[in-house]
């Protein structure tokens, strides 16, 4: 078996950090019960063969998965339909980098980057260029400004809003 398993020592996350990711899954979860879809957090990984044969395996801070029954132990391997990653200092660049590119090749249909710092939100949305690649277009960026604009696109009867997301987020510490 081919696993590209990189292991990096990384500090603790930041409550306020936690704190999205909680408030996030918490505003979902039972907004999808009773469908076949579920909303995980940053302890669900998932198994996916880049465009150049190789395996990738990352956990990203919360997702959407609507094929949960593809799966081995605790990896799935196919791709959830929406991610979500809250931006830290040590991933930020990943983030937006590599794994953004990974999950566009996944063709996951909503990524979003969550600045806890900033209070925004950065949502993409999936789309194919003139070659019919896959590739990520910002739909929006959510402030405090348009906070109400605040949706998960390809979700429309899930509601969350931006005080949902940020609730006791508090960076005076």
């Amino acid at each position: 078996m081919d696993l590209d398993l990189q292991i990096t020592d990384m500090a603790g996350a930041r409550p306020e950090h936690s704190t999205v990711i909680v408030n996030f899954v918490a505003a979902v979860r039972k907004q999808l019960k009773n469908s076949t879809c579920y909303v995980f957090s940053d302890n669900v990984q998932y198994r996916f063969k880049t465009d150049d044969g190789e395996n990738k395996i990352v956990i990203p801070d919360a997702s959407i998965n609507c094929r949960t029954k593809s799966r081995r132990g605790n990896t799935f391997i196919d791709a959830p339909r929406f991610v979500m990653e809250v931006l830290s200092p040590s991933t930020e660049k990943y983030d937006r980098g590599e794994k953004m590119h990974l999950y566009c090749q996944q063709e996951i249909d909503e990524y979003w980057i969550v600045d806890y710092k900033e209070k925004s939100v950065e949502i993409y949305e999936l789309d194919y260029n003139d070659s019919g690649k896959p590739q990520y277009y910002l739909w929006k960026m959510i402030t405090e400004e348009n906070k109400n604009e605040l949706k998960i696109l390809h979700f429309p009867r899930i509601n969350i809003t931006f005080e949902d997301l940020f609730d006791e987020v508090d960076l005076d510490y």
